[in-house]
């Protein structure tokens, strides 16, 4: 018997996902961007159900289900989106393309970052961690044009891969002004735009603050530590 969701040809796909996860934010906003109908199943990563573990070989979010034929990946599932349905996010041209998937993956590196930054077990870890964060922040300083988007007026993929990544900040600037975007007018109106972008606001419910906060609590961190201490 099969573990997997079944989908019908009328029926949207199903995107399995975890509430808080970035990646499942970039999938869902690219689908969202495209129009396509898609029913959104979340699951405890910490108690993954058989059929989630059937469909995602690697044990992670997102798994996108296409008439019950899994594409795990968040990178690969944009991909896919695009080659399958309009408007085409990627650029045309081959060199512009492979660019924009290169700066995809800088922002893969960027969570990364920030999973190092939240999880800094002391202080100078942290305050190096920020510092390595606002670096990376400037790198992007130095290419973004006139916006709003990353290339542009025309939202790409590449602006579904970073909207996430600001979405931490939302949370952080309520911890403390950490001044990673200190200097970098770009990256700040680039925040902006995708803060506003319809799509963005759907790709998380509205508990999403208050669930990244209770992550970061939890975390046992210099940073859990510092927000514990701003409301005692």
């Amino acid at each position: 018997m099969s573990t997997s969701i079944p989908t019908h040809d009328n029926e949207p796909l199903v995107l399995a996902s975890h509430a808080l996860c970035p990646y499942v934010q970039r999938a869902a906003i690219v689908l969202d961007e495209k129009g396509v109908a898609f029913r959104r199943r979340d699951i405890d990563l910490a108690a993954k159900p058989d059929w989630f573990l059937a469909v995602s070989p690697l044990g992670k979010t997102p798994v996108l289900l296409v008439h019950g034929a899994p594409i795990f990946e968040s990178a690969v599932i944009c991909e896919y989106l695009d080659e399958c349905h309009v408007p085409r996010l990627h650029p045309t041209d081959a060199l512009a393309r492979a660019r924009h998937r290169s700066w995809i993956e800088f922002g893969s590196q960027l969570l990364n970052g920030i999973g190092a930054f939240y999880s800094a077990p002391d202080p100078a870890r942290l305050e190096a961690e920020r510092a390595a964060l606002a670096a990376r922040f400037a790198q992007l300083e130095a290419v973004l044009g006139a916006g709003p988007f990353f290339a542009g007026e025309a939202l790409s993929i590449v602006d579904a891969t970073f909207a996430p990544v600001f979405r931490y900040f939302d949370v952080f600037d309520e911890i403390a002004d950490f001044a990673i975007f200190d200097g970098l007018p770009r990256v700040r109106a680039w925040r902006k735009a995708l803060a506003s972008r319809p799509s963005v606001r759907r790709a998380v419910a509205s508990r999403y603050p208050e669930l990244l906060t209770r992550f970061l609590e939890r975390r046992g961190s210099a940073l859990s530590r510092r927000m514990a201490a701003a409301v005692a």
